[in-house]
């Protein structure tokens, strides 16, 4: 095989992979169980600072 064969392969394939990669986390960020891991995690700045955890992260 060439290198152009090998190329067309890896873009052909490398693409589908990424795509369902995609799919798959866009799923599981909306897959409705997960709803309230991600809401106390939007929440979780908030919450720090109300018990007076306010320290920087770095």
């Amino acid at each position: 095989m060439t290198y152009e064969h090998w190329s067309h392969f890896a873009q052909t394939w490398g693409m589908i992979y990424f795509v369902v990669i995609f799919i798959a986390a866009f799923g599981y960020a909306l897959w409705p169980a997960n709803r309230k891991r991600f809401d106390e995690a939007a929440r979780a700045p908030i919450t720090e600072k109300e018990r007076g955890d306010d320290r920087p992260l770095a």
